[in-house]
């Protein structure tokens, strides 16, 4: 019986350590798939093409959303992001674990169309240390570093719409948990039963 992969959504504020969590749980689990954004925001430093985002310039990305070509979307900092519909889906049926890296916005529109995605967030441990982090990358102006923190408390307004929270104080921890989770659903009883049906019907 064909298994189609589990979709896992992870959402954060700007400077939480969501894409170090992220990277660092795809380097010790194989089996699981990043899907690449488009995004129109320039390149940071040391990010390549494909690799970290698919970069657009914003005519390309508003005909890619006038097309339907997205699965969600989402204007983020004064820049637009948007997940490949076609991509996600085609990866799932291959029965492939998928992970979206993506804002609140995102999550939401991805949740109504996938209601069996698994949600999580990662908070940073307090207003101070994202400060800290967000100053310490040394990748944004003053002005830019003031609008994340204010958008930050927007943002973990929604924290309670998903289903888990990880707080990203000890990193080695945190990655604990995010680790737990995407086991966990994996051995829910519906795919272990997809999985190994064989075994389970030699006991009937």
């Amino acid at each position: 019986m064909k298994t189609f992969g589990n979709l896992f959504i992870v959402t954060a504020p700007s400077g939480a350590g969501k894409t170090s969590l992220v990277r660092k749980l795809l380097q010790t689990d194989p089996h699981v798939k990043l899907s690449i954004s488009y995004t129109t925001r320039p390149p940071r430093p040391g990010e390549q093409d494909g690799v970290d985002y698919h970069f657009v310039d914003k005519a390309e990305f508003l005909r890619m959303l006038e097309a339907g070509e997205f699965l969600e979307s989402a204007e983020v900092h004064g820049s637009y992001y948007g997940t490949s519909q076609r991509w996600v889906q085609g990866v799932l049926q291959e029965g492939e674990d998928l992970l979206l890296e993506i804002d609140w916005q995102g999550a939401e529109q991805v949740r109504n169309l996938f209601p069996y995605a698994v949600s999580v967030f990662i908070l940073p441990p307090s207003q101070e240390e994202l400060s800290k982090r967000l100053h310490g990358r040394g990748q944004d102006s003053a002005e830019v570093i003031a609008r994340r923190l204010a958008n930050a408390r927007e943002e973990i307004s929604h924290v309670a719409e998903f289903e888990y929270v990880i707080i990203n104080d000890q990193f080695d921890e945190a990655l604990r948990d995010l680790q737990a989770i995407v086991r966990a659903k994996r051995l829910k009883t519906d795919k272990q039963l997809r999985r190994h049906a064989e075994l389970v019907n030699r006991f009937k």
